[in-house]
């Protein structure tokens, strides 16, 4: 039997033991630079009141039971206005500041998950030439052409906006480990340029908030929390969810966290690409900082045009892998039509095989044979190395970066093969395709020991975040640079390719070889892809299961070929395409519709191939299928989002129609272009399997930058300020 899961702590009071469960967004308390008030719907009366908010607010008395139009009749006014929207996914400002007292306020107000409606306060800050910052940067940002540098103009156009002495761009490693990517920081600042950090230093649930809120400001960290009174909502009875307020508390342990690194001030940007939390922009300030509204907006909207951005730049080098790819399936096909065999292609000369994976080796097994090109391990250590992929074949494809760690055995070819990235050519066992990468000794800077993450005070008890950030540096052995992306991508679509060429090969020595039929018909009958074979009279000798699949039910394939147009769904394209292959002799290579009972036509690619032996003797055709619903969809999934952001794009400039809007109205075009290049991208570079997520991404993005920009006119406008 199982224990029960451990109860998490109550806020403030975890301690490094167990602070990957403390429930940070239910802090119970606010950062005492504004103040926040919790009202019901639809009556706007106050439930839960910040410590601080009648004195911020300049009210006298207790402000939980009083009406928000007791407080300020315009308050009210503007909230209820306010009402039908969906405040629940992102936070939205007044459209002018609130007078209470006498002074202006800035309001920003969300729903929470649960019930009720949160307010929060906070002094407007001196105006900001925000136009200038949007338009300048996000022309910056679209001219960046790679990560490194994309990241590099982050930090410079950030540093520039919000005045923080270090800003760093910081990546995550797959394995969840950080690394100050870029960095640019005042005079005098030690360097953290290419630190590491362990992925304990941000927990799980942190970012998980991270990619909901995607923009944190801590101000002091010496200041004191402000508690919410009543602390459990009169609503739920519990505490107030404040994943999304700006003024939500800092954990206890992460403010003893900055303080070990003298960081008295900290505004954190997220930076989510695909769905994922990929990195994210880190101010720090040595001296306390605060913020306005505009400043963090436009931090936000920076943000998400980077994110984008990112997506964008990530997609193209797939894209780079898959034209490299592309470029030997030619080399490929080329050397069948000269010498009837494609594998001299694939291993002459080393770089068409390599490059597109950046590796140093590779191998082929299939048939029995071993075939080689750079640095590999021996052939009895290629055929184990085989035989332990095939336990691991429902990982489609396979890499690591340290064979010799995953597998002992291994371990002793870890000079040709620490790192290993293999797909499978068959549904046979032991036919792989192999590249390795050779073990690279290297010294890894980690900010502080990783491996002593936290400091043991007087009693076991009090523990604290290390306090020591030197530079740690710790040499690393038995493994390679890691697998890209890209690189996985290129490995994907070269297996797809080499599948599809060993299958035909083994359908064309079906033909050929009629004493091998029952060993060679099981090997293609597995096959996941469809097949069709058929001999020089046009019947059929071979449809494979997946084939049979494709039908579906009950419904057969066709005894001839002469009978395939009429199960189509235009079957007089199709009897020209196979008059072609038939009588011309002559490649058909066309998309083509199957009707499925009770449901949609299934959208196919047909590759159908005379085979011709010398003297040009004809022994039969085979007709290859391919799924396309994977590709309209993504192809669909794009064009539905160029008509949400060319309809996003006229909503929003249909509101700004003023001179004074002009400037506004090109910032909107720079960052609907963004968005219209990045799903382009995206869709010609991602795998299908990513597609949807990452227009998905580059949709939702838009979205919050578009009305984080409306905030910003509406706000500018409506307050006075010059735009310009």
């Amino acid at each position: 039997m199982t224990g029960a899961a451990p109860l998490a702590p109550a806020f403030g009071e975890a301690d490094l033991s167990n602070c990957e469960r403390e429930p940070i967004h239910l802090a119970g308390s606010i950062q005492p630079h504004g103040a926040l008030l919790v009202v019901r719907e639809p009556d706007l009366l106050v439930l839960q009141a910040s410590a601080n908010a009648a004195g911020f607010l300049g009210l006298e008395g207790p402000l939980p039971g009083r009406s928000l139009a007791a407080l300020s009749a315009d308050l009210a006014e503007q909230v209820r206005a306010r009402l039908d929207q969906p405040l629940d996914r992102l936070p939205v400002v007044l459209r002018r500041p609130v007078w209470i007292d006498g002074r202006p306020l800035d309001v920003v107000l969300h729903r929470p998950p649960e019930a009720g409606l949160v307010l929060e306060f906070e002094r407007p800050g001196p105006p900001v030439d925000l136009a200038h910052h949007v338009e300048t940067a996000t022309t910056a940002i679209l001219a960046c052409t790679s990560l490194k540098s994309l990241a590099e103009e982050t930090t410079r156009i950030f540093k520039d906006l919000t005045g923080y002495d270090r800003v760093m761009v910081y990546r995550f490693d797959a394995e969840g480990h950080g690394e100050v990517f870029a960095e640019r920081r005042e005079p005098g600042l030690d360097p953290y340029l290419g630190n590491r950090y362990p992925a304990s230093d941000i927990p799980q649930i942190a970012r998980r908030l991270y990619e909901r809120n995607r923009i944190r400001v801590l101000v002091d960290v010496d200041a004191e929390r402000v508690p919410i009174e009543p602390r459990l909502s009169p609503l739920t009875g519990r505490d107030l969810d404040m994943s999304l307020c700006f003024l939500r508390s800092i954990s206890p342990i992460h403010i003893r966290y900055l303080k070990n690194m003298g960081v008295a001030a900290t505004l954190v940007a997220s930076l989510v690409v695909g769905g994922r939390l990929w990195g994210l922009i880190a101010c720090h300030h040595y001296e306390p900082r605060r913020v306005a509204y505009e400043v963090r907006a436009v931090c936000e909207l920076l943000a998400e045009t980077v994110a984008t951005r990112i997506a964008a730049l990530e997609s193209f080098l797939q894209a780079q892998a898959e034209l490299s790819v592309r470029r030997l399936e030619q080399r490929m096909h080329e050397a069948i039509a000269r010498e009837g065999d494609w594998r001299s292609a694939l291993f002459e000369g080393a770089s068409p095989l390599l490059q597109p994976v950046g590796a140093t080796g590779a191998a082929l097994l299939l048939d029995g044979q071993v075939s080689s090109v750079g640095e590999v391990p021996g052939t009895a250590e290629l055929r184990a190395i085989g035989a332990w992929l095939d336990r691991r074949r429902s990982e489609g494809v396979v890499a690591t970066a340290s064979l010799g760690l995953d597998e002992p055995a291994f371990e002793p070819l870890r000079a040709s093969a620490s790192g290993l990235l293999a797909v499978s050519v068959s549904a046979l066992p032991g036919e792989w395709l192999l590249w390795f990468r050779p073990e690279r000794v290297r010294t890894v800077t980690w900010g502080g020991n990783p491996f002593k993450p936290v400091e043991v005070g007087d009693s076991p008890e009090d523990l604290s975040p290390r306090r020591s950030f030197a530079k740690w540096h710790q040499l690393v052995q038995g493994t390679a640079d890691p697998w890209s992306p890209a690189d996985l991508a290129a490995a994907r679509l070269i297996g797809d390719t080499l599948r599809d060429l060993v299958l035909q090969f083994r359908a064309v020595r079906l033909l050929i070889a009629q004493d091998q039929l029952d060993q060679i018909g099981r090997q293609v009958d597995t096959a996941e892809q469809a097949v069709l074979i058929a001999d020089a009279q046009g019947r059929i000798l071979m449809a494979n299961r997946g084939l049979h699949a494709l039908f579906g039910g009950d419904q057969q394939p066709p005894r001839r070929l002469d009978e395939l147009p009429a199960r189509l769904a235009d079957p007089d394209a199709a009897r020209l395409g196979l008059r072609e292959l038939v009588e011309d002799r002559r490649t058909w290579r066309a998309e083509i519709q199957l009707p499925r009972l009770g449901g949609e036509p299934l959208l196919l690619s047909v590759r159908a191939d005379p085979v011709l032996v010398p003297p040009g003797r004809l022994l039969g055709f085979v007709l290859m299928f391919s799924d396309l619903s994977g590709e309209r969809t993504a192809q669909a999934a794009r064009h539905r989002l160029q008509a949400d952001i060319l309809e996003r794009h006229r909503l929003v400039a249909s509101r700004l129609q003023s001179e004074a809007d002009l400037l506004f109205r090109r910032l909107l075009q720079a960052i609907v272009g963004n968005a219209q290049l990045a799903a382009l991208e995206i869709t010609d570079g991602a795998d299908l399997a990513r597609v949807s997520d990452m227009l998905e991404s580059v949709r939702a993005s838009l979205g919050r930058a578009t009305a984080l920009l409306e905030q910003i006119v509406a706000h500018t406008r409506e307050g006075g300020r010059d735009p310009a």
